[in-house]
Parts: C-alpha cells; structure tokens; sequence
C-alpha cells in the first residue's frame, strides 16, 4: 500500500471540501469565518514561533471584515477545568458570531466544552458521555456557535473529532464528552505550524496518532460492517508513522516525513470517528499528571496488545506486517498464532519505542509509584468510562478490572509481558 496516497483518498472521504489543509492554509480563514458572520473570540495557544502563524490568522481575519472582539489563551496540557472555565467566561463576555481556536487538543477541546457551557448552560459534570450534548441541544432548541478549530500538532485529531477531554487536577483524573454536535463546523490543519515542532512533541504526537489506529482497529474485529473500512484507515495511519517518525526526529528539516505525520493523526482522526478506542486510552485518563496522552497511550498498548492477540489475529498480521516492512521486527507472523503473535508485534511496537528514545515501560518515567495502577484501576469501575470497556476486543466489566487489567498494568510497569494474565 502507498499509505500516503491512500490516506489522501481516505481524508477526502471523510471531510470533502469542507477541511482546510496542506501547506499555507491559514490565510484563507478570514474568507472562511465571514461566511457565519462579522464577530469572533479567537482562543489560542503562545508557543516559540507561534506569533507569525496569529499574524497570519489575524490579517486574514482583518481582509475579510471578521472583527476579533476578544483573545484568550489556551488551556494547559489536558484541559485543566479551570482552563476550562476561564475560556467559557471569555466566550461570554463577548457573544461571537464564530469561534477560533488555534492550538492543540488541549485549546480545541477546552473551545467545543466552553460553547455548550455557554449556550445550553449547566455544568460540565452534565455532559460527560455520549450523546449528552445533542440530547441537551434538542430538549431546549439551541444551537452551538460555529467553530473554526486550527489544528497546531500533529497528535490527537481534536479539530476533526466528537471528543473533549477534561481534566479534573485535584483528582488527577480525565472525563470524557463524547458527541457529534461538538465536532468543529471547519478544521483546519497548516502543516507548516508542525515544523518547529519539539521532537518531544512530535514522537507524542505521532505514537498518539497509532494509539487512536490501533485501539479503533482492534476495538473492531469481528465486526463485518465496520471491520473493512477501519482496517484501511488504521493500515495507512499506522503506516505513516512507522515510516517517518524516525526520518522527521532525525532530520528536522524533513518537510514531507513531518507532512505525513499530519496526515497519519488525520487517519487517527477518522479512526475515532468510526470507532472507539479502549485500553491505552482507558488508562491514560489516570496518568494526566504523570504523562503527556500521548506518551502514556503508546507505553501501555503494547501491553494490551497481547492481553487483547488471542481476538485479534487478523488485525496483529496486519499491524505486524507494517512493523516488519519498516525493519522493526523479524518474526514469521504468519506462523505465529495468539498469544505468540501478540508478544511479537509488542515487541516490534517496543522496537521503534527504542530507536528513537522513548519509554517502554511505566517504571522508566520519573515519578511513577503503584498509586498509578491503583487510580487506573480504580478510575475503570466508573460507569462514566465504561464505554472504554465495552469497546475491547476481550471485554471487560468492573468486577473483572483487577483479575485481568491490575495485571497488565503491573507488567507495563516492569516491562513484562510474561504477568499478562490473558482471559
């Protein structure tokens, strides 16, 4: 497969016209934000060099006759509530005919929270789940205030998605909203802003980028309907990564490997819109002061991957075969069969892991205790995340959570696959 082109056709597919990407798109979103009116609040992020792509943003607006009637800044990594609330107070105070955020996940998911806070009212505790939001939408006859979400990393996906994750810091502890009537009106993704990205940031973002594939893919076996059609995305956002992220860590000044990685957390993107993820992102939600959500999906599914191999053969050859074709692995996988196949493309997945200098275990990353695997565990009883469970290939329920999950976060903690306890 030529996972560039294919992933091209996919994109098209699955946006049309209606997306904003490429190379030097920000100058077209004045033109873009006239057609819902003349008034926006621009939410955004404050990185090194970010200053030239706002010029940008705010010259375009300023052609176009959009008044900017308010700035406010981001949230922090993983959307803080406070960020949260503070940026529903901006929108507020300011009533916009459109909404800008430019940022990443954090800044674009804090934006689709803060609307419905400040359109359908209540508090944020309402809308944790899925469908709430619409639910609230149709019982009271508002509408959401259009949003033009700008993408700045190549990770999460969050200015193509239904997604909004929320962070209690108190706690420790993320929630999730889940609902199509948040997903932004108009995306937008100029790969130039990835380009002075920190390579800390862009392997983040691109294991990220695999996590929402795989854990989509894998949450789809055995389903005839969906199975097809998730496969080619998963394969082609997969792949994207497995062959650039070494060359753009390598050589900064590698356009097109940085290039691919924004179409590949695209790919992950429309994983997420066709599927739902699981384990890796699971426990993720318990690790957000520990762990970018990037970094901590990427430690654990491989872990899962071999807890979950015994349901998902076809989906591993797939996965294995791409890992192999990159020179990650040399394993026969098509004589592997299991158990087996999972330890392999676990161990290819370790592989890439350490070749470009990230963590492969829990017990490596500054600061981890056992009181991690105790909120993971503790966080996937609740009902609010059971979504996370029943989107498993090997399904779990709550009174199942230490029997089989405890012991594949303690095998993440060591980096020992040997302690998965497979159901």
């Amino acid at each position: 497969m030529d996972y560039r082109k294919n992933a091209e056709k996919l994109l098209y597919e699955f946006k049309g016209d209606n997306y904003l990407y490429g190379r030097g798109v920000l100058d077209k979103i004045g033109s873009t934000a006239a057609k819902y009116g003349k008034k926006c609040v621009f939410v955004r992020d404050i990185f090194p060099g970010s200053e030239k792509f706002l010029d940008s943003i705010r010259t375009s607006l300023k052609k176009a006759g959009v008044e900017i009637a308010g700035e406010a800044d981001g949230a922090k990594p993983n959307c803080p509530r406070e960020d949260l609330y503070r940026i529903t107070d901006a929108v507020k105070k300011f009533n916009p005919d459109v909404l800008i955020s430019f940022g990443g996940g954090s800044t674009i998911d804090a934006v689709k929270a803060a609307e419905v806070l400040r359109t359908i009212g209540g508090g944020i505790e309402d809308y944790f789940g899925t469908g709430k939001v619409k639910e609230a939408l149709v019982k009271t006859g508002k509408k959401l205030t259009p949003h033009i979400a700008v993408q700045t990393a190549a990770s999460s996906g969050a200015h193509l998605t239904k997604y909004s994750n929320i962070t209690d810091v108190h706690t420790g502890q993320k929630k999730l909203i889940v609902d199509e009537a948040i997903v932004p009106l108009i995306p937008v993704f100029d790969y130039e802003v990835t380009y002075g990205s920190p390579a800390s940031l862009t392997m983040d973002g691109a294991l990220d980028g695999i996590a929402h594939c795989l854990e989509v893919l894998y949450s789809a076996a055995g389903n005839k309907d969906t199975y097809g059609k998730i496969s080619e995305v998963a394969e082609s956002g997969i792949g994207l990564v497995v062959e650039n992220l070494q060359k753009a860590l390598e050589d900064p000044s590698a356009k097109e490997a940085k290039d691919n990685l924004c179409l590949a957390t695209d790919m992950g993107g429309y994983a997420i819109m066709l599927g739902g993820t699981n384990g890796g992102h699971l426990t993720s939600f318990s690790l957000v002061d520990l762990l970018s959500h990037g970094r901590a999906c990427a430690i654990t599914n491989p872990y899962y991957t071999v807890f979950f191999a015994p349901a998902i053969e076809e989906s591993l050859r797939m996965v294995g075969g791409i890992y192999k074709k990159a020179g990650l692995t040399k394993a026969d996988l098509d004589k592997l069969k299991g158990r087996e196949l999972g330890v392999a493309v676990a161990e290819a997945m370790f592989e890439l892991s350490r070749r470009i200098g990230f963590p492969v275990r829990l017990g490596d990353v500054k600061g981890f205790s056992d009181k991690y695997i105790e909120r993971a565990l503790e966080a996937a009883k609740n009902p609010q995340l059971a979504m996370k469970l029943q989107n498993m290939p090997v399904p779990l329920t709550a009174d199942m959570i230490d029997k089989y999950m405890g012991p594949i976060l303690e095998a993440a903690r060591d980096g020992d696959l040997s302690r998965i306890i497979n159901a």
